[in-house]
This record gives structure tokens, sequence and C-alpha cells, in this order.
């Protein structure tokens, strides 16, 4: 019975990689290129994505300057910045939100060799997906790899860089002087939760700008092997 498993297993696996090598010599200058060239190709996209876009990130105002990403109050505490607003406490209101992208920044700094890790799992059926899927099936990928680590890592990162840039004392006061205000609904929020699945929300949308970059822009193929991979999704 063992035996018949694991010829089983090892059949599905030949027809796996048998069927991306067909796709591959059906797609136009397809067939010089091995299933290895093609992981490789998309483990440099995704390198990319990583060096060109997640660096970004970590960098001072690397959210708060960024309108893809940047991270806006939860629409429970919005009312709290409309309140403020209005009592003459605009700068307030702004460093506020300042301080809660500028945590998400020193959070993005943890990801990278998550990601790295993830990036060298990618295997022959993984490439076939990514390579004839959607315009963000490598992020995508990436995502599904590496989205609770991120979190776990995350979370306790920008809990104590709340502590690091004055985010939680900043917001105890915020929240403090806007439940002063007469009648207005008095508001709490777990803010590092939050902030943690805004952040990770940034860093997949920007690798996903280097993918459709890549996938759509010669000129973003900064490799050979790049040229190479992706010029396969270009004619199929």
């Amino acid at each position: 019975m063992i035996k018949r498993i694991l010829v089983l297993v090892i059949a599905v696996q030949f027809a796996g990689c048998a069927e991306l090598q067909k796709v591959v010599s059906q797609l136009p200058n397809g067939g010089s290129l091995s299933q290895e060239q093609i992981g490789n190709g998309l483990r440099q996209a995704l390198d990319n994505g990583i060096k060109n876009q997640v660096s970004k990130l970590t960098s001072k105002d690397g959210f708060y300057r960024n309108e893809l990403v940047k991270i806006v109050l939860p629409k429970e505490l919005q009312a709290v910045d409309k309140g403020l607003r209005k009592i003459g406490l605009s700068n307030m209101a702004d460093e506020g939100i300042k301080v809660l992208n500028r945590a998400a920044e020193d959070a993005v700094q943890t990801a990278t060799p998550i990601f790295i890790d993830a990036v060298k799992e990618i295997t022959f059926n993984d490439a076939k997906n990514i390579l004839l899927g959607d315009k963000n099936a490598a992020t995508s990928y990436l995502q599904t790899k590496t989205e609770q680590k991120l979190y776990e890592s995350f979370s306790p990162v920008i809990d104590q860089s709340f502590a690091k840039v004055g985010a939680d004392k900043i917001w105890s006061n915020l929240i403090s002087r806007y439940n002063r205000i007469p009648f207005v609904n008095k508001v709490d929020t777990d803010l590092t939760k939050y902030v943690t699945t805004e952040a990770l929300k940034g860093v997949f949308t920007m690798i996903e700008v280097e993918e459709k970059g890549i996938r759509e822009k010669v000129g973003l193929r900064n490799t050979a092997l790049l040229k190479q991979v992706f010029a396969l999704q270009d004619k199929r």
C-alpha cells in the first residue's frame, strides 16, 4: 500500500512538471527555458518588489507621504479628528495620524527576512500558476505564504513603536480631549490591531505595484532572465 501511495505521489508531481513544460513549449520562445529558470525569474520579480517598493515604506514618511498606502483613521476615530479640528486642534489631529504611519514604517523593517524565506519556497507548480495567472498572481502567492507571520511580527513592533514615537500618549490625549467634548459619543479602539492590518495592506499594495510594472513594462525587467520569463506571458 505504501509503495502504491509513493508511486501515486511521484506520478502527480511528474504530471505537474510535465504540464508546465508543455505550457512553456507551446509559448513563443518558451521551449528554451527550463522550469528552474522560470521559477528563478519569478523569484527575481518578487525580490524586485521587496527591494524597490517595500524598502521605501521603511523610510521616514514612507507611508505618510504615499497616498497609495497612507494610514488614515479608522471609522470610529474619524469623529475624533473632525471634533478636534472644530475646536482648533488641527495640529494635534495631524500629529495623531502621522504617528500611526511612523509605527507602520518601523514594523515593515521586520518583513524582509520573512519574504525572503517565502520566495525561496516557490515550487514548479507555483511558478506555473504565477506565470499564467492574474496580473497580481505573484503578490497573491507571497501574501498567502507570509501574511500570518507578518502579522505576528508587525504587531509587537507597532506596539513598541507607539511608545517610542509617543503615539500611545498622543492618542490617549487625543481621545481624552475628544471624549470631553459635550454631547459626543465616547470612543475607544485597538490601534495596534488596526495599524498592523493597514501596514500589511500597504506592503502588499506596493509589491503589487512592482509586479504589475514588470508584467506590463518591458523596461522594468532589469535582468535577462526577467525579460525571457515574462516574454512568455506577453505572448500567450
